[in-house]
């Protein structure tokens, strides 16, 4: 089970036009403005990361401007795993939890999960808060992530599990934004 103590978010590459084609891109974008936002009410680290963002553009504004206070770490490697800055981020962050939340599923998303598993955090990635531009690619992705050893699950479930009751004190800032 997670734990709020144990559990951080990697946001990977929500970035300009590529963002905006991905499959069923109002979705995502609505989950992953949850999972941010959720984050901050429960206090878990976020590291942000951004693919190439001279070429590709910034983070789309809906999730930016929810990541104000942090900076973007900037990538050309598509595992996270393969930048420095990402690296030193993660070793200053207690956890053993990584919730996965990005694009492309079946790269970038798929090739840190399988870097991070390597690295042995339990790696979730949540479903319904990545993609790619064709379902099948999400969907492949996803596939190898779990075959890896990764777990998947969607918002809901990780804030759920993450809260443990409905008497937690952030239970009513939570169901606010799910519902």
């Amino acid at each position: 089970m997670l734990k709020t103590e144990n559990t951080a978010l990697l946001v990977i590459d929500i970035q300009g036009k590529l963002a905006q084609s991905m499959f069923n891109k109002e979705k995502l974008f609505q989950n992953l403005q949850i999972i941010v936002k959720s984050a901050q009410i429960l206090k878990l680290p976020i590291i942000w990361m951004e693919q190439l963002p001279q070429k590709i553009g910034p983070t789309i504004p809906e999730l930016a401007e929810l990541l104000n206070e942090a900076e973007p770490i900037k990538k050309s490697s598509f595992s996270c795993c393969g930048n420095k800055k990402f690296l030193n981020a993660l070793s200053n962050i207690e956890c053993g939890n990584l919730l996965l939340v990005g694009i492309e599923t079946h790269i970038c998303v798929y090739q840190t999960a399988i870097d991070l598993l390597k690295r042995r955090y339990n790696v979730h990635a949540i479903a319904d808060a990545v993609s790619s531009r064709e379902p099948e690619n999400r969907r492949i992705g996803l596939k190898k992530i779990e075959t890896a050893g990764g777990s998947l699950t969607t918002v809901e479930t990780v804030l759920f599990e993450l809260l443990k009751t409905a008497e937690n004190k952030n239970f009513s800032d939570i169901v606010k934004l799910i519902r």
